[in-house]
């Protein structure tokens, strides 16, 4: 299970982004937009809110459990993000 690591996410971090991508923080602007390059895939620009995602910054095991088999960490991921946010009845 991902913990989130203390401390304020800063440029050259690494975070988990709302669609479980680990991503390399290149900016957090002054509003509430943090952004990046994805290290599944380097997709960029990911964007996230701060406020509204569920954004959290990640330890490098983490990025090397990703890189390890994909799949299979998104797959565990979704199954924990859905059971700490049930749905609303």
């Amino acid at each position: 299970m991902i913990k989130d690591q203390p401390g304020e996410i800063q440029p050259g971090d690494i975070y988990e982004d709302c669609s479980f991508h680990p991503v390399l923080c290149t900016y957090i602007d002054d509003g509430d937009e943090i952004g990046g390059i994805s290290l599944v895939d380097a997709s960029a620009p990911r964007a996230c809110s701060l406020s509204g995602c569920a954004v959290i910054k990640l330890s490098i095991d983490d990025v090397l459990a990703v890189q390890a088999d994909w799949p299979t960490y998104l797959a565990r991921r979704k199954a924990e993000f859905e059971a700490e946010n049930p749905p609303s009845a």
